[in-house]
């Protein structure tokens, strides 16, 4: 089997791949088929602190720390280049592994890349500052790395959401173990091994797959991991909250969403149709800044339904690996029994299918589900309420302007990104403020640059991703005293 057929399996610690001491492993299904089709080394709390003393070793020692920042940089750059070169097996093991069309991993995978790249840019810019103090004193600031990061990650956009940790951690001189999801393993364990040929020393970036239970608790609580990076559920998210205090650790996290796409009467409503079937079907809806809610002003309602109905029912799930398929497997059939039990409770609730609602299985097989589309919902029913993680829209209407669009929008626990359809940029740019997420698309969605923060509000979590302000999370200032008499 060539290099680009085989599945990553094992462990990478220390810069070597190797399986589990306790000899475990875990089965990774192939979403679309539902067929078994590789064993995965599955890491216990003792693999994770092999994991995390090699990375604190590598933190520690001269090979990376006497790295100066540019060659650093460089190492960092050589990842995203290594990842452009394999980017059609990388493309292919995330399909594989989540269920996602070869055209979605493919924008994954290069949005990974880019990532990398930024960041490898960034190394050579991190400094300290001078500040003019009181007394016969020189004052300068130095901003150093934190140490030991674990990454722990989902199986949504198992690569980009890697990157976006493992890049600015590594550029900033700190050390990493990743922890992906079982579901989907195998691009993380490729990063790690092509880390390891870019460049990057022992140990430097390790990959531990395992059981959130074990592998990813063990890294919270290990008390030689310097910050935890979370992407996940609330739920999970305030777990790891609870365990990371007891060793006082930095953490930052991006947690659910459930984003409200608002389409004001003035909108091109074709525009805003295509972007609000973008918002929740692109990814099957396993995104966290899914526009799962769309708020439609009473006076176009119908006009907008028309339309989006229109152009779902065209909507059909294929086979992932086709490079002409749009929609895709969900990544699990736990997922797929959720997503569905939560279309039952919509139309228990007396919410309106419009659209879809059933599991479409593709040649017999599969977690597929339809493009499913509810009206009729009320803010305080379920499907309303609660993060689904799948291909479902709430359809709500609003009146009252600003006010009455920003309400409903705001009537939620979460804050992570916000959708606003309006020819007039005033309203778009009053709505923008008003509106309490962490990011607003104006006239589009799901639009992402390495360059721009990304991170939620309220229950959404904290902390930001990308640009500069991921560098601030990843770093911490010392402050230097120096008498002059």
């Amino acid at each position: 089997m060539s290099v680009a057929d085989r599945f990553p399996t094992q462990l990478v610690i220390g810069g070597e791949q190797v399986n589990a001491a306790a000899g475990h492993t875990f089965d990774v299904e192939n979403p679309a088929t539902e067929q078994i089709i590789a064993q995965v080394a599955e890491a216990d709390a003792g693999d994770v602190d092999r994991a995390v003393t090699s990375a604190r070793a590598a933190f520690e020692g001269d090979a990376w720390r006497g790295m100066s920042a540019r060659q650093r940089g460089a190492a960092v750059s050589r990842l995203g280049e290594l990842i452009v070169q394999h980017k059609d097996e990388l493309a292919r093991l995330e399909t594989l592994n989540n269920g996602k069309p070869l055209f979605e991993s493919a924008i994954d995978v290069n949005l990974t890349a880019e990532t990398f790249k930024y960041y490898g840019g960034w190394a050579d810019k991190v400094h300290g500052e001078t500040i003019p103090v009181n007394g016969p004193y020189f004052n300068y600031t130095l901003r150093e790395p934190l140490g030991v990061i674990g990454a722990i990650v989902p199986w949504n956009f198992p690569m980009s959401l890697a990157a976006w940790k493992i890049a600015p951690a590594l550029a900033c001189g700190n050390t990493v173990v990743l922890k992906p999801a079982t579901q989907t393993p195998f691009t993380a364990i490729r990063m790690a091994e092509l880390g390891v040929e870019a460049g990057l020393p022992p140990g430097v970036f390790n990959c531990v797959p395992g059981q959130g239970k074990t592998a990813g608790m063990a890294l919270v609580r290990h008390p030689q991991v310097d910050k935890i990076a979370f992407t996940g559920s609330t739920e999970v998210g305030k777990m790891v909250m609870r365990e990371a205090a007891a060793t006082v650790k930095k953490l930052s996290l991006e947690l659910g969403g459930k984003s409200p796409n608002i389409v004001y009467a003035d909108a091109d409503l074709d525009a805003a149709a295509r972007g609000a079937l973008n918002g929740i079907f692109y990814g099957k809806g396993e995104v966290c800044a899914a526009g799962s809610r769309l708020l439609v002003e009473e006076s176009i309602r119908e006009a907008l339904t028309a339309k989006i109905l229109e152009r779902a029912k065209k909507m059909v799930a294929g086979d992932p690996l086709n490079p002409k398929t749009r929609l895709g497997a969900i990544v699990s059939r736990q997922q797929m029994e959720s997503v569905l039990a939560y279309i039952k409770k919509g139309k228990d609730e007396g919410a309106q299918l419009l659209n879809g609602g059933e599991r479409t299985p593709v040649d017999g097989k599969g977690y597929f589900v339809q493009p499913t589309i509810f009206g009729g919902v009320d803010s305080q029913m379920t499907i309303a309420r609660e993060e689904i993680f799948g291909p479902v829209l709430a359809m709500m209407s609003f009146s009252g302007g600003i006010d009455g669009a920003t309400a409903l929008a705001n009537e939620t626990i979460y804050g992570l990104a916000a959708g606003i359809w309006t020819r007039d940029i005033g309203k778009a740019l009053r709505t923008a403020r008003a509106v309490r997420a962490g990011t607003v698309w104006i006239n589009t969605y799901n639009i992402y640059d390495a360059a721009s923060p990304f991170g939620g509000y309220k229950q959404s979590g904290f902390g930001r991703e990308l640009g500069i302000h991921a560098i601030e999370g990843y770093t911490q200032v010392k402050s230097v005293w120096v008498d002059l008499t």
